[in-house]
């Protein structure tokens, strides 16, 4: 029998005894997971239906509507235009308490990658090769247990199905447009479904991913191809880190024992990686060297530009350099560190200790519009294991052939229901 969360209401969820079964109207982790059981069959059939017409950012119509009208039907209060096709549902509980927010995104990829589901996209070109449509999902899920349980609940539950995420934007339109002015949040969580065993949760004070740039390097025209080659290589040695036998850059590693994210020894910590330099002409006298930098140390991003500066120079090129800019640096996501603990300690005490790893790495290559919400609301961003080895199921977002073990969408929803019912407890 599931152990009864001590967060989760305790003066009003009368004890049981081993193996008895909780009421229906009873908020505990077990009510919840058997509540997530029931949900689970409608909630694949939704999400295939989803997966099979995807839509690109700022497109999301279709989507929209079909959470707004799942949303009614589950009795929240529904909001659509804030920004795009943006659809935010409000479950207001019985009793005073706080804003709790949770956030899902609504739009897909533009590319031709493999889809090998046997329901894979109508639309050509278009496919949810991220996940999102998993995330729409078990954010529905959420949305159906609480609702049952909303005479409980000390305060309101909120989602935020976002448009615009995979181009950076929806989530800082729709703060720009006064979500929280409208609709203040006291704390926001949200979940990306990649390729950690399935079920897994992992999650971590600070920085769940490393710090983006692109980064351009102006030179006055003139310089060879070999030259320019030469000294692409030249700052790309300089600026790049890792630690001794690690490779971070293989990303398909992220749930390998002794490498992974969630080992102690995981590859993914303390680096620096810089794609390629690539060369490009403006047609105007002057060659840029642009790249995309990856740095898990907030502290060392200031020195970057400098000590490509001194490479140049020592190259004996410095008199053809006109600059060296950061062109693109988005915030990462960073997550509260006392929200994190407690959200860790609280879906523990519910479902055990294996049911949340420690993250002891950063992702590199990915990032996500999230960190625009925590910045003006703590919040807690976790992954969700979506591959299975066995059934041949990768998740890795973003790859040829990826796929999701639907299984993962029964572990995000009874976890984190848990944990928003748990915060809302009175």
């Amino acid at each position: 029998m599931i152990r009864l969360t001590a967060l989760l209401l305790a003066a009003l969820v009368p004890l049981y005894a081993a193996g008895q079964t909780p009421p229906e109207h009873a908020v505990t982790a077990q009510a919840i997971a058997l509540q997530t059981d029931r949900a689970h069959g409608p909630l694949v059939a939704l999400r295939r239906d989803l997966h099979a017409h995807p839509e690109l950012a700022g497109q999301e119509a279709r989507t929209a509507a079909t959470v707004a009208v799942r949303l009614r039907e589950l009795g929240l209060e529904v909001q659509t235009g804030l920004y795009g096709h943006s659809v935010v549902g409000i479950l207001r509980g019985a009793h005073a308490g706080r804003t709790i927010a949770w956030r899902a995104e609504l739009d897909a990829l533009q590319t031709y990658l493999v889809d090998a589901t046997p329901f894979r996209s109508q639309t050509p070109g278009v496919h949810h090769g991220c996940g999102h449509d998993i995330h729409i999902a078990i954010a529905l899920g959420i949305a159906e247990v609480l609702a049952r349980h909303r005479d409980q609940l000390h305060g309101n539950a909120v989602f935020i199905f976002q448009p615009e995420e995979e181009t950076f934007r929806g989530a800082k339109a729709m703060l720009d447009r006064g979500l929280l002015t409208a609709l203040p949040i006291d704390e926001i969580y949200g979940v990306h479904v990649t390729a950690l065993p399935v079920g897994q949760v992992a999650v971590r004070p600070g920085e769940m991913f490393a710090y983006q740039r692109r980064i351009r390097i102006a030179l006055k025209d003139g310089l060879t191809a070999a030259e320019i080659e030469q000294l692409a290589g030249q700052v790309q040695g300089a600026l790049a880190r890792n630690r001794p036998q690690a490779r971070p850059w293989e990303i398909q590693r992220i749930a390998e024992p002794g490498v992974g994210l969630t080992s102690a020894t995981t590859a993914f910590q303390d680096y620096l990686i810089v794609d390629r330099l690539q060369p490009t002409r403006t047609g105007a006298g002057t060659v840029n060297l642009e790249a995309d930098l990856y740095e898990t140390d907030a502290a060392r991003i200031a020195s970057i530009i400098p000590r490509v500066t001194q490479v140049v120079e020592a190259s004996g090129h410095g008199g053809q350099l006109l600059s060296v800019d950061f062109i693109q640096q988005n915030p990462t996501v960073l997550n509260d560190a006392a929200l994190t603990r407690s959200a860790m300690q609280t879906i523990r005490q519910a479902f055990g200790a294996d049911a949340v790893q420690l993250s002891h790495g950063q992702g590199p290559f990915f990032n996500d519009d999230f960190a625009y919400f925590q910045q003006r609301v703590p919040g807690v961003y976790f992954f969700l294991g979506g591959s299975n080895a066995d059934k041949g199921i990768t998740a890795m977002n973003h790859t040829p052939n990826f796929a999701v073990d639907e299984e993962s969408m029964r572990t995000g929803v009874k976890t984190f229901a848990t944990l928003i019912a748990s915060r809302l407890g009175g």
